[in-house]
């Protein structure tokens, strides 16, 4: 694989090349792509090898030189339980779907029950909008096949790689469990949404509870799902509605401690990740962009775009995902 910040007219040219690519970068430059072996996401945000960076004039362009075929789909909400229905024996599906969508809620919710979902790697992003644009600018995904944009549904790219080829699809966690009492929780309902939760035994209000409290809501809550720290962010607390609404869901039974804060985001994620990651297709949330203050700072070589939601088979957040590919 191939990471690279491009111009549009680059972009162009690597694409009329026949080249099977990725693509991350504004709308308006996403819309003026021909058509060709590619999908691509909304996002003005990358990490780059200089540090992270807003992209409102550049593409974030990953290659993959190795795939011996690729298979574009666009899957409406109501057939995402069908996306492992394109994997390709023995090789990787990419998956692209826009933030705040009905198919981002509908895979955050039941993908962990579609088919054949962990049959193969299966890496992603959830697409996004520059944050002043929030609620006013709807992310999309883009099919190079067919030269659409779509709001909504999932974009999925099905590669075939050569016979003998091995991939790694891993995550990067930052974040640790407290182990306090008081910021331990556990949930009646699976949702994006609570208004009562479970602390020590005793049902309070969340959202009042965070407040009065005067919790750190940048930190996202954590639980261990079969040996692996998955992060639940918190999206929004609405003490006087008594609400909390989540940038993925909460799972109903599990139980969810308040992660440990960070002295430095930049640090935790060079500490443990090391000098890898040149030629690795990675991606990082933006809460980890915007809370670890990332503009200009560096994840060790690790570059992809910023991202609203992490895929590594499941939705994630405030996690760096990274997929390797190695042909024999």
């Amino acid at each position: 694989m191939k990471n690279q910040l491009l111009s549009l007219s680059d972009t162009v040219a690597r694409i009329q090349a026949g080249e099977t690519l990725s693509i991350a970068g504004p709308e308006a430059l996403l819309a003026q792509l021909p058509r060709g072996t590619w999908i691509g996401g909304t996002t003005v945000y990358a990490l780059t090898e200089a540090g992270g960076a807003r992209i409102d004039d550049r593409l974030f362009v990953t290659g993959f030189p190795d795939a011996t075929a690729a298979t574009i789909r666009h899957l409406p909400t109501d057939a995402l339980s069908t996306l492992a229905d394109g994997y390709a024996p023995g090789g990787v599906s990419l998956v692209l779907i826009p933030a705040f969508s009905s198919a981002h809620s509908a895979f955050a919710m039941d993908g962990m029950g579609y088919p054949g979902l962990f049959d193969q790697p299966l890496m992603g992003w959830v697409t996004g909008v520059p944050v002043e644009e929030i609620g006013t600018t709807a992310p999309a995904v883009f099919d190079g096949a067919t030269g659409q944009r779509h709001g909504d549904g999932a974009l999925v790219m099905h590669l075939a790689l050569p016979a003998g080829s091995t991939t790694s699809l891993d995550i990067v966690n930052i974040f640790t469990q407290s182990n306090n009492p008081a910021t331990t929780f556990s949930f009646a309902q699976t949702g994006f949404t609570a208004t009562n939760v479970s602390v020590g035994g005793k049902i309070v209000n969340l959202a009042r509870y965070i407040t009065e409290k005067g919790l750190d809501t940048r930190l996202p809550l954590v639980a261990n799902y079969a040996g692996a720290l998955i992060n639940v962010a918190i999206r929004a607390v609405d003490a006087e509605k008594g609400e909390v609404s989540f940038f993925a869901p909460v799972v109903a039974g599990a139980v969810y401690h308040l992660a440990n804060p960070l002295e430095d985001y930049a640090a935790a994620f060079a500490a443990q990740i090391g000098a890898g990651g040149a030629g690795t297709h990675s991606c990082n949330c933006i809460l980890n962009y915007l809370y670890g203050d990332m503009a200009g700072q560096k994840t060790g070589n690790f570059t992809g775009p910023v991202t609203f939601g992490e895929i590594a088979y499941i939705l994630l957040n405030q996690t760096l995902v990274k997929l390797d590919i190695a042909t024999a």
